[in-house]
């Protein structure tokens, strides 16, 4: 092969990592706007108060819509992270595609949790809550059995949503600390991004979905991850320019 192919085609792979960095923080930032803005009209209150938090459950009419919003917003941003990670694997060099595509897997296994868990918590719950509340009588101790049930449950997968969410980011990481693509400080913040989210997954295991660590490090998460979304898009839009 000619000396002049060899440079075309790294030309053209280089030109495509640049055009799927543009489509993976669109897709991260959409996806985590979507989500985020899900989470806020979420009914809220004292989650360990589990007579409480199902009151506000069963009176909420947009509880289904809340989370099938949260749902597409957190595939969109995995889909962000998919294709980030295909441009990373297509111009990376030693060991890191590999990585590549460990950090792919993982992001597919974490989509895949976070879907069962969106079905458990905004359709399951939701029904055992309703059934809970328009019971009566000893029927009405034993929906409310049934939907601490679906709680735990609920309890199990966000945190091996989380764990997986964790491995995901800290793989991507590692990728992007071995290539070429975008800076090695985003690769720094994708494995900070990995222990938080994965330090998350462990205390909701012990925890439950309320305390106080999880309070600090949910926020602290949310924040890192749009700067990183931002950040992922702004190299694209930078590198499009640059190089039209």
């Amino acid at each position: 092969m000619s000396p002049d192919i060899e440079i075309q085609r790294g030309a053209d792979t280089v030109d495509s990592g640049r055009r799927a960095l543009r489509l993976a923080g669109v897709l991260m930032v959409v996806g985590l706007l979507l989500n985020a803005v899900s989470t806020v009209i979420h009914p809220a209150g004292e989650e360990d108060d589990h007579e409480a938090i199902f009151t506000e459950y069963a009176n909420s009419d947009a509880w289904v819509a809340v989370h099938l919003g949260q749902f597409v917003g957190v595939l969109l941003a995995l889909g962000g992270v998919l294709v980030l990670c295909r441009a990373l694997r297509a111009t990376a060099t030693g060991g890191s595609p590999l990585l590549a595509h460990f950090a792919t897997a993982a992001a597919v296994a974490t989509a895949a949790t976070w879907a069962v868990l969106q079905g458990l918590d905004g359709v399951g719950l939701k029904q055992a809550v309703d059934a809970w509340a328009s019971a009566s009588g000893a029927d009405k101790a034993v929906r409310f059995a049934n939907a601490e049930t679906v709680r735990w449950l609920e309890w199990g997968f966000q945190s091996y949503f989380r764990l997986l969410l964790g491995l995901t980011f800290a793989l991507l990481g590692a990728v992007i600390l071995a290539g070429r693509l975008v800076a090695g400080w985003l690769g720094w913040t994708a494995v900070v991004m990995g222990i938080i989210s994965a330090a998350i997954g462990v205390d909701v295991g012990y925890s439950g979905l309320a305390s106080g660590l999880q309070d600090f490090l949910g926020i602290t998460f949310v924040v890192i991850v749009l700067v990183f979304a931002f950040a992922v898009l702004a190299t694209g839009i930078r590198e499009g320019r640059r190089h039209p």
